[in-house]
């Protein structure tokens, strides 16, 4: 409908209430009536006083929307007669955006085969939440970080040079990032390396899939720890690689079983330090024993270290990396747990012989996280912050367990809390066939967070049971998640 004033437009509603803008709000909604057809091409729009009128805004709010929508070429403001609907759009087909869940029909787009076939395989990764409780596996103890440190390094930081806080950076990461993890490893691991050897990555799982992209071929065979970490799994199965599930027992991964299952295998990936998601740490008898299989088959070891600092037992967990002598072992690493999850920023420290492969793979087209969050990092280390936050998590993690282990000494029967003596997760087991679902549901509906061990495995195993993370989580709050899961029906 049109008249001397232009379309009528009086139907637009704005919300005032929404954190997004009435200026926004109003590009939006002329937006989408000019692709859904409500406005058709030639249509003439309202002078800027009348439609303000009309919707009850400012001209200022009026014009602002309009010139959006001429700088992106849908509206054309002709001087003397007025703005237009673009006459160009005539013969184009264009429908608005849909809404979100609405159905829009029409064929899937089409994914490459490799992609397609891993879908179907993909473990289902448990929900990472932004706010700790009880009993969250993946969240360090956000509440002790010394924000006040990190506020200070980066504000120090973004006072720098214009072209080290906004340039592209370096493609294998920041040197001093690299320089500063490479004395943290030798320090705390016993690993001998050079900072050249180290490749930052956007996380652990960044890293996982730069591996697998660079190291497999479909059809590949990769030794997996069942149950295991369902992160690199997904990589894996992402490059056409037939993932083989190798049993794990009290000394780490079971290579018997992996030399019976595949003895021609490319990739083995190991969390020997702390096992995922069971506890145990590899025993140097079968540590000895992967890497003279990985020798005999030409095949290389993925060591996850993805919680190494947090041990509090009477000894450091040995790094597999640390008596690799012959160049079998790359060792991925995470500031995820040490220091804090959105960082999003993690390492490889890969064997001399591969670092111009890797170095050709960064240089091309593999890029990293954010230059001002590496340099943050780095001058956290160097200033010995890192080390020192290091020290006081492991005294909070070894407080937090024994808060575990008292509160669950309530627990039924039914239920066995695994020892542990690192990191911040642990398991329990079921002494009968308790359903893992069914449990998570009746415990999820009272707030309280749990993994079945059920969910990081590839093939079926005997034991039932749950795993329960402690890290993020109060003295009080696991009380509380224990009494929720003490009275559970299904456990009774």
């Amino acid at each position: 409908m049109k008249h001397a004033a232009g379309a009528l437009l009086s139907s637009i509603r704005l919300d005032r209430s929404l954190r997004r803008s009435v200026s926004v709000q109003l590009y939006m909604a002329l937006r989408d009536m000019i692709l859904s057809g409500a406005l058709r091409a030639a249509d003439r729009l309202p002078a800027t006083r009348t439609l303000a009128k009309e919707i009850g805004v400012s001209r200022t709010t009026v014009i602002d929307a309009i010139d959006r929508l001429v700088a992106e070429g849908m509206l054309v403001s002709r001087i003397g007669a007025g703005t237009f609907v673009s006459e160009t759009l005539d013969s184009q087909t264009l429908t608005a955006a849909p809404r979100l869940g609405a159905d829009v029909g029409g064929q899937k787009p089409r994914v490459s085969h490799v992609i397609s076939q891993a879908q179907n395989r993909y473990a289902q990764r448990a929900w990472l939440p932004h706010k700790p409780r009880a009993f969250v596996t993946a969240l360090p103890a956000l509440d002790a970080f010394p924000m006040a440190h990190w506020a200070r390094l980066s504000a120090r930081h973004l006072r720098g040079g214009r072209s080290d806080v906004m340039g592209y950076g370096q493609p294998k990461g920041l040197d001093a990032l690299r320089r500063a993890i490479a004395t943290h490893l030798g320090a705390l691991k016993g690993i001998k390396c050079h900072p050249e050897q180290v490749f930052i990555t956007s996380g652990a799982q960044h890293a996982f899939s730069l591996i697998g992209r660079l190291l497999l071929n479909p059809g590949d065979r990769v030794w997996m720890e069942n149950p295991g970490a369902s992160g690199a799994r997904n990589a894996f199965l992402s490059e056409g690689a037939e993932l083989v599930p190798v049993e794990v027992d009290d000394q780490g991964l079971v290579v018997s079983d992996g030399l019976a299952k595949a003895p021609h295998f490319r990739l083995a990936f190991v969390t020997p330090s702390h096992q995922q998601p069971l506890g145990h740490v590899m025993s140097l008898p079968r540590r000895l024993e992967l890497l003279q299989a990985a020798e005999q088959a030409q095949a290389l070891i993925i060591e996850d270290d993805y919680d190494g600092e947090f041990y509090y037992g009477n000894t450091p967990r040995p790094a597999l990396r640390s008596i690799d002598a012959t160049g079998r072992v790359i060792y991925v690493g995470t500031f995820s747990k040490s220091l804090f999850p959105s960082l999003r920023l993690g390492f490889a420290l890969v064997p001399e012989r591969m670092v111009e492969a890797f170095e050709r793979m960064f240089d091309t087209w593999a890029s990293g996280p954010s230059t001002a969050t590496q340099a943050i990092v780095a001058e956290f280390m160097d200033e010995g912050h890192f080390a020192t936050h290091i020290r006081l998590m492991r005294q909070l993690y070894k407080a937090r367990y024994e808060a575990l282990q008292d509160a669950a000494r309530s627990l039924p029967d039914t239920i066995r809390l695994q020892e542990t003596t690192s990191g911040f997760h642990t398991p329990a087991f079921f002494d009968r066939r308790v359903d893992e679902a069914e449990v998570v549901a009746q415990a999820a509906a009272q707030g309280v967070t749990l993994a079945p061990l059920g969910r990081y495995c590839l093939s079926a195993i005997p034991q039932t049971g749950l795993v329960f993370g402690f890290g993020c989580t109060t003295p009080e709050d696991i009380a509380r998640g224990i009494g929720v899961l003490r009275d559970l029906p299904v456990l009774r």
